[in-house]
């Protein structure tokens, strides 16, 4: 992998999958929940445009209402039945439409959704950031055993934290001080 900073100009968020009936079954729900909302707020406040996909959302609901309701207006869900974003019609251009080149994943499901939609995207040349505390699993092992896959790949594999801070640059803005009451 290619050492890069993440960059809010260069960067968007997506959000995979993080829907009703998925997440009571990942491990540690909670904590990935809590940093995706985390995320989504940063990448309202940094103005990152905001992607998301959802998993047969008809069988298994829509993306979690707290982390919903965090979207800025007119974000628009993506429907999808393949386990790779990439690999449904139309999600490339969704993509691509954003003009940016790094990808910032979180969601779930690590060693399924996440994992296989990393690994296109490294493969047509994006730079990937995987949230590892903003994406999960049923099962732990899983979860390690994807993250590091998608580390060996060429993804950045780094806390929402350390995504966020990168982004802001510098302490002082008014972004920082926007984003700062969610890190103490």
């Amino acid at each position: 992998m290619k050492p890069f900073i993440i960059d809010a100009e260069k960067a968007l968020l997506l959000v995979i999958d993080f829907q009703e009936k998925l997440v009571p079954a990942i491990e540690g729900a909670e904590n990935v929940q809590k940093n995706i909302d985390i995320l989504v707020k940063a990448a309202v406040t940094l103005r990152l445009p905001l992607k998301v996909t959802e998993q047969y959302p008809k069988g298994l609901g829509p993306t979690v209402t707290s982390v919903a309701s965090s979207f800025p207006e007119g974000v628009q869900r993506f429907e999808k039945t393949h386990f790779s974003c990439c690999a449904e019609r139309g999600f490339t251009d969704y993509l691509a439409e954003t003009g940016r080149s790094q990808v910032i994943l979180c969601g779930v499901e690590t060693h399924i959704c996440v994992l296989a939609t990393a690994m296109e995207l490294l493969e047509r040349g994006y730079q990937v950031v995987v949230t590892a505390d903003g994406v999960g699993s049923r099962r732990p092992e899983h979860h390690d055993l994807a993250l590091e896959a998608m580390r060996q790949a060429g993804a950045l594999i780094v806390p929402m934290e350390t995504i966020v801070y990168q982004m802001l640059k510098r302490s002082g803005t008014a972004e920082f001080k926007a984003l700062l009451a969610y890190f103490r």
